[in-house]
This record gives C-alpha cells, sequence and structure tokens, in this order.
C-alpha cells in the first residue's frame, strides 16, 4: 500500500513538474516573439487547469507583448476571476490602464498585487516596473526603486538586471554606461541568455557601433536558434546600414519563427525598401486578403503599384489610387497621425496617372514643401504632369525654380523637357535651341537633341536664308544606324526632307538624291520623295 502511495504521489509530482515545463516553455515563446505558437500553449494549458491564474496572466502577456491591450486585459480578468489570489493579473490589469493613461486606477490595481505578493513577490515588482519603464507614461524613478527592492530579495535573477538597464537607458539615453553595467551583470548571471546578449546589442546599436552590435546579435542567434528578436534586429541593422537584401533575408528568418500579420506587415515594408516591388504588391495583397486592415499596407501597396506601373496599365494605376485613398481616409481618423512627403509624393503620381492631373499637381507639390530632399525628383514630375496637360508655361516655370539660378540643378532630361515646353508653349525658338544644346553637350550620343535642335532652328529661319536646322539634322542622320531609322521614323523623314531640299537648291542633286532614298525606303509613299524622284534632279 506504502509503495503504490508513493508511486502515485511520483506521478503526480511528474505531472505538475511538466505542466510547470510546458508553462515555461509557453513563455519563452512569447519572449522569442512567437506569439502565435505561444497562444495554442496557453490555450491547452488552460483547458487542462482553467483554475490556475498564471496561464491567463501569460497568456495575456502574449497579447500585451503584440499590442492588443484589449486582449490582454480579457485575459488578465480572467485570471482575476478564477484565482482572485494570484496577483499578477492584477498587474496586468494595472498595466492596460496605465498604458491608456489612467494612472490613478492603474497604481491602485499594482498596489493590489503589491499587497497579494506579501510585498515579496519579485515577478509583481519587475512586472509592475516593466509598465513603468516601456510605457509613453513613464515612472523611472519608480520603476529603479522596484527593482532594486527585488535584488534584495533575489539577488541573482539575471531579468531584473535587464529591466534595471532598460531604466537607467530611458533615463539617460546620452549615456549607456550605467545599462550596460546592468546587463553584463545580467549576462553573468545568465551567460546563455539570448536576451541579455540582444539587450546589448540593441545598446552598441544605438551608439552606432554596428560591428559590434552586429556580432552580439549573431551570438544571440547561436545560443537560442529560435529567438526571432535576434533576427528581426539584425534586420533593422542592415536596414540602418542601407544593407536592404540582407535586411529582408534576415526578415524571411524572423517570419518562420514568427509568422503573424505585424511581422508579415513590417517585411513588407522591408520588401518595398529593397525596391522588390512586385513581392511588395504580393505580400501587400496576401494580408489584406486574410483581414489585414492597416493602414501601413495600404500605403506600401500603393507605393508599389506606382513604381510599377506603367503608363498604359490602367489595372495597376486603379489599384494605387484604391490603396493611398484607403491610406488616407484610415489615417484622417487618427488623432495627429503623422504623414510623409512620399505619402503625398505617390499620391500625386497615382492621380497624374489616372488622367487627374490637377489634383496630382497639388498633392506632388506639397510633398516638395514638407521636403526639399524630393523637390527635384517631385519637380521633373510636376512638369511632366504640366507637359501632359500642356500647361507648357507652368512646366517652364517649375523648371526654372528647380534650377534656382544654377544650371547644374537641371539634368539633360530636364533641358529636354524644357525645350519642347518652350517649343510648344510661348513658341521661343531661341531658348528652346539653347535647352536642346545643353542636352546634346551633356550627352554628345543622343540623336533626339540634335533632331529637335534642327526643328527649333526650322523655326527660327522659317525661309530657309541660313539654312539653321542644317548642321543639327545631318549629325542626328549620322547618329542613327540604317537599322534604328525606323524606331525614329518620323524624325528621320523630317530631317532628310529638309537636308534633301536643301542640296536640291545647292544643285547637289548626288546629295539629295541620297537623302530623299532614305525617305523613300521608310515611306514608299511619301509626297516629297515621289516628287523628287519624278523631276529630272531625281533621275
Amino acid at each position: 500500500m506504502k509503495t503504490k502511495i508513493i508511486f502515485l504521489s511520483s506521478v503526480l509530482i511528474f505531472s505538475n513538474l511538466l505542466i510547470a515545463q510546458t508553462l515555461q516553455d509557453a513563455i519563452t515563446k512569447t519572449d522569442n516573439e512567437r506569439y502565435q505558437s505561444a497562444g495554442a500553449d496557453f490555450r491547452a494549458l488552460i483547458a487542462k487547469e482553467a483554475s490556475k491564474g498564471d496561464n491567463y496572466f501569460y497568456y495575456g502577456e502574449n497579447y500585451f507583448k503584440k499590442g492588443d491591450l484589449d486582449s490582454a486585459n480579457m485575459y488578465y480578468q480572467k485570471g482575476a476571476e478564477v484565482n482572485a489570489t494570484y496577483p499578477l493579473n492584477y498587474v496586468g490589469l494595472g498595466k492596460v490602464l496605465w498604458y491608456k493613461g489612467k494612472s490613478t486606477d492603474a497604481k491602485a490595481q499594482f498596489f493590489k498585487a503589491a499587497t497579494l505578493g506579501a510585498n515579496k513577490n519579485t515577478e509583481v515588482m519587475r512586472k509592475t516596473a516593466e509598465a513603468y519603464i516601456n510605457s509613453e507614461n513613464k515612472n523611472l524613478d519608480e520603476a529603479i526603486g522596484l527593482l532594486n527592492a527585488a535584488i534584495k530579495f533575489e539577488p541573482k535573477n539575471a531579468e531584473t538586471f535587464l529591466l534595471l538597464g532598460d531604466a537607467y537607458l530611458e533615463k539617460n539615453q546620452s549615456d549607456g554606461s550605467a545599462a550596460i553595467k546592468e546587463y553584463n551583470k545580467a549576462t553573468e548571471l545568465n551567460p546563455k541568455s539570448a536576451k541579455g546578449i540582444l539587450r546589448k546589442g540593441k545598446l552598441y546599436q544605438r551608439s552606432q557601433n554596428y560591428q559590434l552590435a552586429l556580432d552580439l546579435y549573431i551570438e544571440a542567434e547561436k545560443i537560442d536558434p529560435t529567438y526571432a528578436p535576434a533576427y528581426r534586429e539584425k534586420a533593422e541593422l542592415y536596414h540602418l546600414a542601407k544593407k536592404k537584401a540582407n535586411a529582408v533575408e534576415s526578415y524571411k528568418k524572423y517570419l518562420e519563427l514568427n509568422n503573424s500579420d505585424e511581422a508579415r506587415e513590417r517585411y513588407t515594408g522591408f520588401l518595398l525598401n529593397n525596391k522588390q516591388f512586385a513581392e511588395t504588391i504580393d505580400e501587400s495583397e496576401k494580408l489584406k486578403n486574410s483581414g489585414n486592415t492597416s493602414l501601413f499596407v495600404d500605403r506600401y501597396l500603393a507605393y508599389a503599384y506606382a513604381e510599377v506601373a506603367a503608363k498604359t496599365d490602367t489595372a495597376a494605376n486603379r489599384k494605387g489610387l484604391n490603396a493611398i485613398t484607403n491610406f488616407f481616409q484610415k489615417s484622417a481618423t487618427i488623432p495627429n497621425f503623422k504623414y510623409i512627403a512620399t505619402d503625398y509624393k505617390y499620391k500625386g503620381l497615382l492621380l497624374v496617372k489616372n488622367g487627374k492631373d490637377s489634383l496630382g499637381i497639388i498633392e506632388l507639390e506639397k510633398a516638395a514643401e514638407m521636403d526639399s530632399k524630393l523637390t527635384g525628383e517631385v519637380s521633373n514630375e510636376i512638369a511632366k504632369a504640366y507637359m501632359k496637360s500642356k500647361k507648357y508655361a507652368k512646366a517652364i516655370e517649375t523648371f526654372e525654380k528647380k534650377m534656382a539660378g544654377d544650371s547644374k540643378n537641371l539634368s539633360g532630361q530636364d533641358y529636354f523637357e524644357m525645350g519642347r515646353a518652350y517649343y510648344f508653349g510661348p513658341k521661343e525658338f531661341v531658348k528652346s535651341d539653347s535647352c536642346f544644346s545643353k542636352v546634346t553637350q551633356a550627352i554628345p550620343t543622343f540623336a533626339t537633341a540634335y533632331f529637335w535642335r534642327g526643328k527649333a532652328n526650322v523655326q527660327q529661319d522659317l525661309k530657309n536664308e541660313k539654312w539653321l536646322a542644317k548642321p543639327h539634322y545631318e549629325k542626328a542622320i549620322t547618329l542613327v544606324k540604317p537599322e534604328e531609322r525606323v524606331g525614329v521614323k518620323v524624325n528621320v523623314i523630317e530631317a532628310c526632307e529638309y537636308l534633301g531640299y536643301h542640296y536640291l537648291v545647292m544643285k547637289d542633286n548626288a546629295k539629295a538624291k541620297e537623302y530623299f532614298t532614305i525617305v523613300k525606303d521608310l515611306d514608299p509613299a511619301n509626297k516629297k520623295q515621289v516628287e523628287f524622284f519624278k523631276s529630272p534632279a531625281g533621275k
């Protein structure tokens, strides 16, 4: 009989240890940001032991760390109901209140938890201090006091020193010396703590010692290959270092451990930053189809569609405009939402792509006003929109504003478009020719610019008194290979008609025939070449 009792006791002890270990596994998964997997474990624990308050508290923590305060609060409340004497759920309720700015109500819950913990429950102290440190409504002195008290009761808990380091860093963000001392104590107590190694890495990253930070992130990965935050922080570090492909690759590994919507959303942002626009669209659409309503997904989607859509891709242009419209509608409901200049830039681009030029220009101008770094790029798009809508004077005004007295501010493409604007708009052909001349100086092999110089000079010499267009048309023809003439057929024919007529007037029939033959090859029905070859000169 005695043997049976001993055996039964052993089974119960083993069972309790197994459940406790399972709870710790679930807690570790939460720390590792493997929220979905941890959630499944917590649900299984609650199904087995529905009256244990810690199951509910740590499940609430799983939601809290994801930023879902309402779901976290629900489990804290349930935990307090099923086990009214377990203190941590009152800390949880207090944390939610504290984060929502209800300080007095929060402190009442913290006090209740401390009372139930008989002032010796170090986890109550740590979790309360954590709320004071990580919320916007910080209470760092109170947090430091609680953590120092916890160290007196439990001097070898590494987690306490990590939080104390966090508190010191928040208190003096320009000096991490106090924080690193506490982080070092934590890693001395627990050398295999990936969390402690990561904290040190983040501190070094903050001080711009990127190589040491990277080494520590890699060390954390080696200690615990399932520690997702190490891959995330490494991705963020690569992002800062502008190693975009590395950032994407690191975040892919993070997603293998935490495939939550939040993680996939951030990954989508990395894809966009790496100019992987097709992949950005694919990931964004998947998120939306899974029920994600984040306005940032709409932002990523709009930016990507604007980049990949050609002028004739009406479907992509329309989808991009729908996405940016959704983004602005959602953000308008958020008080003091901070827009960035590229929000207006892409809204403007998509409006223009959808034929709403005037509205698009307004948004593009907002972008340039918000961020002077975008002025050059946005000015080009504004000028293009004016050219498209044949508002040539406004296009010229935009280029002149971009030039701001220094010709170096304009690219060859800018001068080319401004030359066309002068040509079609105010018909100031000398200025038009001057612009095209800038292009040929910058790009001597660009045949199209010489064709346009020819056009501008024709208009300055309508009676062909000086044959001003001749050298420019001749140069253009020499730059276009015979097999390339079909691609620029209209320009070649116009130039050869002019040159053929010139040599006909100059009584150089052989040269005239040479140019009219080019016209004939490109357009057998062309009237001018037909007339030439019928004439005695063309025989």
